[in-house]
């Protein structure tokens, strides 16, 4: 199969914006990128854009939206939306179209706006037909809420304790005050992390990423393109991003009882995640290398539990070995598996369609060596993983 480079990234700094749009989030990446890759604008063959779902209808038209806020070049802008895995969902059409030989030069973009507060749904409230809405209509059940059900599942299968999810948010922001993109450039104590205020038992304050404004974007090429312009291009070796295979009945929303393939009682530790693992493991094959390769990853950290989930869906560890390895000081820079030299979610907030698209960025940096004082020696294989509503997960491996 022929291979697709990255030869572009441009990302803004998360925050809070009132003074900017999404426009001018978008634009600003955007631009980084086109500097970055040495392109112009004009260069750019199909754009790929990540639909921000409460900015109104103009950014469910993402991709037009962007073009003609910049400027019309005459191709096609496509807009997806695919939960908090959006940004990986766009590299994977993008990928696509470069593989096709259909164009050499794609662009994928996610731009976002927070609203403010939890995230709400993003269809209609009153709709009985909207599973989303309804664990916000019927249980109070916020994202907090959800991700705080998951912690207590492995707290019961695996015996995480509260200081164990304590010690990843030390350990992330440790690595994202070294980061000038991430918001939170705070490095915190275990005392700091433990006294925060609880928002969902056993989630505290500072374990849960805030909503973040922020923009990302990356320029795929085909290698010969590439090659045009860098003698060491990163290769994007792998997006793998299916929905569940038959026959899972788990739709990817809020569930409501216990009494459903994902409560404690009807899935034992390690079979508990499964889709998750597909996932993980097949970007691993289909991009030729296992979790032994990995020089280091980026994983979704919504809340800072789920990152020992991720160690063990990707084969980093066994089942219930991600407490200890963490402990041990394996996923932290300078260790065995470096894992969110970026700080993580937890570190720059969540801003829906760019995440995967920032994790990349944050591979792309590190292979490139250009990552300063969070470098990880001799990085040659990166892996992010990303997962949103619907079972939408995707998986990217990078190779120098």
């Amino acid at each position: 199969m022929k291979e697709v480079a990255i030869t572009g990234i441009g990302q803004t700094v998360f925050g809070a914006y009132p003074e900017k749009s999404v426009a001018d989030l978008g634009r600003e990446a955007i631009r980084a990128a086109l500097k970055d890759a040495g392109l112009r604008w004009q260069d750019i063959q199909y754009l790929v854009a990540g639909i921000d779902p409460y900015s109104g209808g103009d950014w469910l038209l993402a991709g037009s939206t962007l073009q003609s806020n910049i400027g019309y070049i005459e191709v096609p802008a496509t807009s997806i939306y695919n939960a908090c895995a959006s940004g990986g969902y766009c590299l994977d059409i993008g990928r696509a179209l470069v593989l096709s030989q259909a164009y050499d030069i794609v662009l994928c973009v996610g731009a976002f706006k927070a609203p403010g507060g939890f995230f709400p749904t993003a269809g209609d409230s009153d709709d009985p037909y909207n599973f989303d809405a309804s664990r916000f209509r019927l249980l109070g059940k916020t994202n907090p809420t959800m991700f705080a059900m998951q912690a207590r599942r492995r707290m019961h299968n695996y015996g995480m304790t509260e200081e164990d999810i304590a010690l990843v948010k030390v350990k992330n922001s440790r690595h994202g005050v070294l980061n000038p993109y991430a918001r939170y450039r705070k490095e915190y104590t275990l005392e700091q992390v433990l006294s925060s205020a609880m928002v969902s038992s056993p989630l505290r304050l500072f374990e849960i990423a805030a909503t973040s404004d922020g923009a990302v974007a990356i320029i795929l090429c085909s290698m010969e393109k590439a090659k045009q312009f860098t003698a060491k291009p990163v290769r994007l070796a792998s997006v793998w991003a299916p929905q569940p295979a038959y026959p899972n009945t788990d739709t990817g929303l809020s569930h409501f009882a216990t009494q459903c393939e994902i409560s404690t009682q009807s899935t034992p530790a390690g079979t508990e995640r499964v889709h998750e693992v597909r996932v993980a493991r097949g970007g691993l094959e289909q991009a030729g290398v296992g979790p032994e390769d990995l020089d280091l990853a980026e994983v979704y950290d919504l809340s800072t539990a789920m990152e020992y989930d991720w160690l063990e869906d990707i084969g980093i560890c066994g089942p219930g070995e991600a407490e200890r390895i963490t402990r041990e000081g394996a996923t932290t820079i300078g260790g065995r598996i470096p894992i969110n030299t970026s700080g993580g979610v937890s570190s720059s907030g969540e801003a829906i369609p760019a995440q995967a698209l920032m994790q990349t960025c944050e591979l792309v940096t590190q292979l490139r060596g250009n990552a300063g004082p969070r470098q990880v020696e001799n990085a040659k294989v990166g892996l992010a993983v990303n997962k949103g509503l619907g079972n939408s997960i995707s998986c990217i491996v990078v190779k120098s």
